[in-house]
């Protein structure tokens, strides 16, 4: 029994000792590789979402037999890996490997990987589940973590204190940029837009005496957020939000001190 829950643990499907499968003869689909079978996931879970997808979905829709899906990967974890990493590769990254405007350029640059992941996180919102799930040291992913490593690094933060910083931001934009992915897609199921959803909720809540109450207290504040449609309150909220992070990395950098 030990040896079974031994051999039933998953690691990765990039620790894989075996090589790479490519495209098999013997009467296999023509052109069917890693490569296709990957963006054919991608495509199915940006069209119907995560709890929807299956290897015999993606079978039919590449207009070929499971088995032969399983020629290319072992399990349909390792496909939602593959597909995790290519979403990454989609990140334009900023070039950090330059040495001009070492102090301040890392604001600029900070602030370019927070919006670029979290557009990611929006045009895939079946992400959020898969970055908490998988262990996330694809080729496109590592290059995405090094990124901000060496971002935050020149911030002049104690080392110390350079991975809460990681977290404080990217943590942050994963939890908005899944809301807001979520909220999206939840819109869509329901055939309105965000904006039509939103009042849509609005006028339910303040249905409840309950929560009337609350969204009453909270009527000053959405006024003063500002905004004529959600994208742009959004929009607003974000990069408060990120501005708020900025300034606190500054005045940790003021209260360490200068570094060594």
């Amino acid at each position: 029994m030990a040896r079974a829950a031994r051999q039933s643990l998953r690691t990765s499907v990039w620790l894989e000792e075996k090589p790479r499968r490519g495209a098999r003869g013997g009467g296999q689909p023509s052109g069917l590789d890693r490569e296709r079978i990957t963006e054919a996931t991608v495509r199915l879970l940006d069209a119907e979402g995560l709890a929807k997808f299956s290897m015999r979905r993606l079978a039919a829709e590449l207009n070929v037999t499971a088995m032969s899906v399983y020629w290319y990967v072992d399990t349909k974890d390792d496909l939602l890996e593959l597909a995790l990493d290519a979403a990454f590769g989609e990140l334009d990254l900023p070039d950090t490997d330059t040495e001009a405007d070492e102090d301040t350029g890392w604001r600029d640059d900070l602030r370019a990987l927070a919006r670029a992941y979290r557009g990611l996180l929006v045009r895939h919102p079946w992400l959020s589940p898969l970055i908490g799930t998988y262990v996330n040291i694809g080729p496109n992913s590592l290059r995405f973590s090094r990124q901000v490593q060496r971002i935050v690094r020149r911030t002049g933060l104690p080392a110390h204190g350079l991975v809460a910083a990681i977290s404080a931001v990217f943590q942050f934009v994963y939890g908005f940029g899944t809301i807001e992915g979520h909220f999206i897609a939840r819109s869509a199921a329901f055939g309105m837009s965000p904006d039509d959803y939103f009042r849509h909720a609005m006028s339910s809540v303040t249905a409840s005496a309950e929560a009337a109450d609350i969204v009453q207290d909270s009527a000053e504040l959405m006024e003063a957020r500002g905004g004529d449609t959600v994208e742009e309150m959004w929009e607003r909220d974000f990069e408060f939000a990120l501005d708020l992070l900025v300034a606190g990395i500054e005045a940790m950098v003021d209260r360490a001190g200068p570094t060594s």
